[in-house]
C-alpha cells in the first residue's frame, strides 16, 4: 500500500493525502454542487429582475389616486344631473320654438288680413267722403 501512495496516484494538499479515486469521486459532486449554486443564483437574479420590472405595474396606490383625482377633476358623478338639466332645458327650448313658430304663422296671417283691410278701408273712406260730399251738396240749394 505504501507503493501506491508513492506511485503518484495521490496528492498531498495542505497536509491531507488525497488519493486518485477520492478526487475522481469528488470532482462530479463538486461540479454538480457548483452547477446547482450557479443555477440558484441565476434563477434568483432573474426572479429579482422580473419583480423589479413588474413593481411599477403593480403600483396600484398611485394609479388609484390618479384615477380618483381625474374623477374629481372631471366631476363625473355630477354629469348625470347636468345632462338631465340640459335635456330639460332643450325640451323647454324646443317647446318655446314651436310656440314662436305658431305665433309667427299667426302674425303672417294677420298681416295679410290687415293688408287686405287697408285696401278696403281706403276704398270705404273714399266712398264715405263721396257720400258726405253728396249730402253736403243736397243740403245746399242749387246755385
Amino acid at each position: 500500500m505504501a507503493d501506491e501512495e508513492d506511485s503518484g496516484t495521490s496528492l498531498r494538499i495542505a497536509g491531507f493525502n488525497l488519493s486518485g479515486w477520492a478526487i475522481a469521486a469528488a470532482l462530479p459532486v463538486l461540479s454538480g454542487l457548483s452547477g446547482a449554486i450557479y443555477f440558484g443564483y441565476d434563477a434568483l437574479s432573474r426572479f429579482n429582475a422580473v419583480e423589479e420590472s413588474v413593481a411599477p405595474l403593480l403600483d396600484l396606490d398611485s394609479r388609484v389616486q390618479t384615477l380618483e383625482q381625474a374623477i374629481t377633476d372631471n366631476d363625473v358623478r355630477g354629469l348625470a344631473s347636468r345632462l338631465s338639466q340640459l335635456s330639460t332645458q332643450m325640451n323647454t327650448i324646443l317647446e318655446q320654438q314651436r310656440e314662436l313658430l305658431d305665433l309667427r304663422q299667426r302674425v303672417e296671417r294677420a298681416s295679410t288680413i290687415t293688408d287686405n283691410l287697408s285696401g278696403d278701408l281706403t276704398r270705404y273712406n273714399t266712398e264715405i267722403e263721396d257720400l258726405w260730399r253728396a249730402v253736403d251738396e243736397l243740403n245746399r240749394p242749387l246755385r
